[in-house]
């Protein structure tokens, strides 16, 4: 263990506050909408009228709507693949609105996130653990032989699936572990999980914790003072998925980030 970790940790946690409290960040979402809830189209408070296709949502607008797409009015029947990068650079705004196209499972959806919205006025921090350096244990990851997907709960009720791409196995607090992960693009881990502390609400009810693409011996560190909230946590009308099977550890994991002030 390096002995500049607690400031690298230090670092990491002042990067999370910005990220999340950014104009475009967590607390600006204000609303995520389904297409097929919308029998009229309207997206509320928000011009223009929305229909999903196929492979694409439509928006009619009308000049003076105030809307604009890649920087320009928008006027007449558009065509919108879902948005691939950040908030901020989303083909359509309202004023200061961006309005983030997306897909789950072929249901198309628009989010609207809002620089004003109150969340980011009203917010006080998160509660994180101190660094500490117990938390962090070496780990093996144990690869499918194909990816699978689970069916899991998501914080709106909904069930979609959750890709995993294998097993990372651990031993904390002298307790031999396991973890179901997913496989990012990069190669490294993500796991969503719960602990005691989630249970008797010490944390909150779930969180996330990725870790570094393993080397070729399987090899990587687990570092749960990196534990965090998942982004909804921060608003409601995320969609972020619940832990799947076998990702609730018999252990309280006082780290990383707990709550909100």
């Amino acid at each position: 263990m390096t002995t500049d970790a607690p400031d690298a940790w230090k670092q990491w946690q002042e990067s999370r506050l910005g990220t999340v409290s950014a104009p475009y960040g967590h607390l600006a979402l204000t609303g995520t909408h389904w297409i097929e809830d919308l029998p009229d189209g309207r997206i509320p408070d928000t011009p223009g009228r929305w229909a999903a296709e196929e492979d694409a949502v439509v928006l009619a607008a009308r000049e003076g709507d105030g809307l604009t797409v890649d920087g320009k009015p928008a006027t007449g029947r558009i065509r919108l693949a879902a948005d691939p990068g950040p908030v901020g650079a989303a083909r359509v705004a309202h004023g200061e609105r961006r309005l983030v196209v997306l897909v789950r499972e072929d249901v198309w959806g628009v989010r609207v996130y809002d620089p004003a919205a109150p969340a980011r006025r009203e917010f006080r921090g998160i509660e994180a653990t101190p660094y500490d350096p117990r938390w962090t244990v070496p780990g093996h990851f144990t690869p499918y032989g194909a990816p699978r997907t689970v069916r899991v709960e998501n914080a709106d009720g909904r069930y979609r699936g959750l890709g995993l791409g294998g097993v990372l196995a651990f031993t904390l607090d002298g307790q031999d572990l396991t973890l179901q992960v997913s496989v990012r693009d990069d190669g490294s881990l993500r796991a969503v999980f719960t602990d005691i502390t989630g249970a008797d609400g010490g944390s909150y009810r779930f969180r996330l914790l990725d870790a570094p693409a393993p080397d070729e011996q399987g090899s990587a560190t687990v570092d749960f003072n990196r534990a965090y909230l998942p982004p909804c946590a921060f608003c409601s009308h995320f969609l972020c998925p619940l832990p799947p099977p076998g990702n609730t550890l018999d252990v309280a994991v006082a780290a990383g980030e707990r709550g909100l002030r």
